[in-house]
């Protein structure tokens, strides 16, 4: 497959009550022409990490309403697209919604620590849409696995290409779901719910930061 090829697999992916970013609109949210909008986004990402090579890939669960929903980019709100921006340059990502910039919790984390580490590294989940509760599209389940395994042809593919150095796993549900198919991964707690000490400590360990990463982050949303 080309980047665009996976992109539009992305897009043809369909499961009840999973928002699809890449072809669905919000309605409440969503400005015109949100969904080509995050096409594009992923696509110029996953062309930079295509030409320029990544260190490493961190894969999370899924999509969640605060972040990849909105942006296209896993572990990515948009009070952070800019950042994602600058991690390969200087790509021209969009915002896709209406009305103020929204952060997300682990976003917050993930990018305190990021923007230190200064290695290429691509950011993908192990379902990679947005799985959400019956009638409540603004709200986060975990994706079944019968969902995992209708979409694991896609991080097979993301995992060929990029080829990474290091596999880091967010969360118990990714590592537990990389290992159903046999891919071992570094295994880090979910920054969020009370994991965002252990989460900083393991990073600090694989990539040998210093001590004082993510020390001042702040994770109180309203």
């Amino acid at each position: 497959m080309t980047p665009d090829d996976f992109i539009d697999a992305l897009a043809g992916l369909r499961f009840n009550n999973v928002f699809n970013p890449y072809a669905d609109a919000c309605v409440d949210h969503d400005a015109p022409g949100a969904s080509a909008i995050r096409r594009t986004n992923l696509r110029l990402v996953l062309e930079a990490a295509i030409a320029g090579g990544v260190d490493s890939i961190w894969i999370a669960r899924d999509l969640g309403y605060r972040g990849g929903r909105r942006t296209g980019l896993a572990l990515t709100d948009e009070v952070h697209l800019a950042a994602h921006a600058g991690l390969y340059g200087r790509l021209p990502l969009a915002r896709a919604t209406r009305g103020p910039a929204m952060a997300e919790r682990t976003a917050t984390v993930i990018w305190d620590v990021l923007t230190r580490i200064e290695r290429p590294i691509f950011l993908w989940n192990v379902f990679p849409l947005h799985p959400h509760e019956p009638n409540d599209p603004l709200s986060n389940r975990c994706h079944t696995r019968a969902e995992r395994q209708a979409s694991w042809h896609l991080l097979q593919w993301i995992l060929s290409v990029l080829q990474p150095r290091t596999l880091v796993a967010i969360g118990r549900d990714a590592e537990a779901a990389l290992a159903d198919f046999g891919v071992h991964a570094e295994k880090a707690r979910h920054p969020s719910y009370g994991g965002q000490t252990d989460f900083v400590s393991k990073m600090r360990s694989i990539y040998s930061l210093r001590p004082s990463v993510a020390s001042g982050v702040q994770l109180s949303f309203s």
